[in-house]
């Protein structure tokens, strides 16, 4: 009986794991990128879609309007992104509710990242430190535009 709900509840985590990887929001692989920063559908991304998306996310989790955007702005943000993509899941309601807990938690982890100064505010400068570095990392030839079978370039990690 204990060896059957261990088998259960380990499938369950690996639905889950699956499950997040699926319906995560923030762009990892190639075609993830391309697919949320292509704005004019050609199959490529140049500097200039990448920035303007990036400043209208920018502007969108800045509910205020301060210029500044607070960690639960930011996790507002994205959770109203995930519950989105969730919406859309075939997935059971379990693993839907295990996949947001586990995703808020990263973005949790993801914002202390991004607050380079640790004051509680991600500044504008500090938003675009990290796309740039996100970009740079797509853009293997470094020639200002992001395109399909384009190999990663290794970054070297920087202060925000």
């Amino acid at each position: 009986m204990i060896k059957q709900h261990l088998q259960i509840v380990g499938l369950a985590a690996v639905s889950a794991l699956a499950l997040a990887g699926a319906v995560q929001a923030a762009p990892h692989g190639q075609s993830d990128f391309i697919r949320d920063y292509d704005s004019n559908k050609d199959g490529t991304v140049t500097s200039a879609e990448f920035e303007a998306v990036r400043t209208a996310r920018l502007k969108a989790m800045d509910l205020d309007g301060d210029g500044r955007v607070s960690e639960a702005e930011y996790i507002g943000e994205y959770a109203t992104r995930l519950d989105a993509k969730l919406a859309a899941s075939t997935a059971s309601a379990e693993e839907k509710a295990a996949t947001r807990e586990g995703q808020l938690k990263q973005a949790k982890v993801r914002y202390d990242v991004l607050d380079g100064d640790k004051n509680g505010d991600l500044t504008a400068a500090e938003f675009a430190a990290s796309g740039k570095r996100a970009f740079a990392e797509q853009d293997g030839d470094g020639d200002g535009v992001v395109k399909a079978g384009e190999p990663k370039r290794v970054t070297k990690p920087t202060a925000p």
